[in-house]
């Protein structure tokens, strides 16, 4: 009987599932917008029963769509954005809402850990910076400001680990993702007392599932779960992986040639090595879904988000105006930007709607605006804008290589050929992009495959199920344009330095 592979992605906005055959082939796919809950400025949550409904909802759908029967689904595997918090009750219930990877509520603790040395301490044993929307961040932000919730939790978890335990009712923590958290000793693969306490939390180490492999496999689903997804009672669930590991896994970032950029709400940028960077150089070290090797990354919630929230929240006649050409909006904005050239405009796009690159209270804004300027022009610097922002990434990653062949491109930008491109000139790399609609789900189906026994190790999964699409090169007449504009986009950023606390 052949057997298909079940992905689950929850990214910061959607929820998503796709099923794909042993050759990568996607057969069906479903997904739904999970309502966000937004506080006060800064705060970025989701109720994680209706997260759970919304997810097992698409799941279901999935399965309808595709016309197979539910029985030859062989694994499912989770991914999901990394950071952010979910918390499970000692009741079995959510404790409280789940909280996105977009949040900066937390954004003193960081600061305040650079000051007091502590920062520099644990370091030497995460390998990576701290951020305000990481658990150690927001789990003091909750001592300070939530009395009594903690004492409440039974599991911490993050958000793919979440379904998965909703799935197979096992509470596990998946390593690639609880390894970018700043919970984890990467140098020892393993949780540590000791770096709990330097973050002051040690005394929710009991709150730490078992650590589980992305590929191993874990549970299998529950009646219950069962009948809300249509996944058969008893069908093998796999680890899963952080979404970051997802997408370049199924990019067949296997070795060490290729860099892998993911422009979705948050801008990753990332390549593997046996050896993890150490000089402070580059903002986080994780470990890899393989073993032996380290993902490199370079992040910040700086990418396509600010694009979507640009053309919804400003530009209803172009959305009205694509409605009645039969376009989607996108294409009927690149359709306008396409008609500015690199040279007919300087405006500068700082993509910080959720913080910036160096600072979380940075703030989205257009700078160098003047009369002549049309909404095509706003629309060319917010496509620009954002590539800028992954190439501040970029520059980190690159003074670490050596060489690098092309880079692999995901996520909502490669639906446009003048985006990529964008991408392309502005990096002055190749560009490659993945023929697979759902390049998480896909990397999830991936490790399904590995755990239910059809591949042996993610290397032999990506040679059977990964298929590279189209390859972009840089124009050569665009080279110094690029480089100019961007190095315009560096003063700006620079000269804002210290200002965002003001507004």
């Amino acid at each position: 009987m052949k057997k298909y592979f079940l992905g689950v992605d929850n990214g910061g906005t959607v929820s998503k599932a796709a099923l794909f055959d042993e050759t990568g082939k996607q057969i069906a796919q479903a997904s739904a917008g999970v309502r966000m809950i937004t506080l006060q400025a800064g705060f970025t949550e989701r109720d994680m029963e209706e997260l759970w409904q919304v997810t097992a909802s698409v799941i279901a759908k999935t399965i309808a769509k595709s016309g197979i029967k539910p029985e030859q689904i062989g694994a499912v595997a989770c991914t999901g954005h990394g950071k952010g918090l979910y918390l499970w009750g000692k009741d079995d219930k959510p404790c409280g809402n789940g909280i996105i990877s977009t949040d900066t509520r937390a954004w003193e603790y960081p600061q305040k850990w650079a000051q007091d040395g502590t920062a520099d301490k644990v370091f030497k044993k995460t390998y990576q910076s701290i951020l305000a929307c990481q658990p150690v961040s927001l789990l003091n932000w909750i001592m300070d400001h939530e009395d009594g919730r903690l004492d409440k939790v039974k599991w911490i978890f993050e958000v793919k680990d979440y379904i998965r335990f909703r799935l197979t009712g096992t509470a596990s923590a998946e390593i690639t993702d609880y390894s970018g958290s700043n919970l984890l000793n990467c140098a020892t693969k393993s949780f540590d007392d000791d770096l709990l306490a330097d973050f002051g939390i040690r005394h929710l180490s009991d709150a730490l599932p078992p650590l589980v492999g992305s590929a191993e496999l874990c549970g299998t689903v529950t009646k219950a779960a069962s009948e809300l997804t249509g996944i058969p009672k008893g069908t093998p669930v796999a680890g899963g992986m952080f979404d970051i590991d997802a997408c370049a896994i199924a990019m067949d970032i296997t070795d060490e040639r290729n860099i892998a950029v993911i422009a979705g709400t948050w801008s990753i940028n990332e390549y593997i090595s046996t050896k993890p960077v150490l000089g402070r150089s580059v903002m986080m070290n994780s470990l890899y879904c393989m073993d032996d090797y380290y993902l490199i990354e370079e992040s910040s919630p700086t990418s396509a988000s600010n694009h979507a929230w640009f053309v919804d929240t400003f530009l209803a006649e172009e959305r009205q105006a694509a409605a009645k050409a039969g376009k989607h909006p996108y294409a009927y904005c690149d359709e306008l930007a396409a008609g500015v050239g690199p040279t007919d405009q300087n405006i500068i796009f700082l993509p910080y709607l959720y913080g910036s690159n160096y600072d979380a209270q940075a703030k989205a804004s257009l700078i160098g605006i003047d009369s002549h300027h049309t909404r095509a022009h706003m629309i060319r610097a917010v496509l620009e804008g954002i590539a800028f922002g992954h190439k501040v990434h970029l520059n980190r990653l690159l003074a670490n290589r050596e060489k690098t062949e092309a880079i692999r491109l995901a996520g909502g930008v490669v639906a446009s050929d003048l985006w990529t491109q964008i991408f392309c000139d502005v990096f002055g790399l190749p560009v490659q992009t993945i023929d697979t609609g759902e390049l998480g789900a896909l990397g999830c189906a991936m490790a399904g495959a590995v755990a239910g026994g059809t591949y042996k190790d993610l290397r032999e999964a990506a040679q059977h199920m990964v298929h590279v699409g189209k390859t972009y090169e840089p124009d050569s007449r665009h080279q110094n344009t690029y480089c100019d504009k961007f190095a315009l986009y560096e003063s700006v950023a620079k000269s804002l330095e210290g200002q965002w606390r003001l507004f």
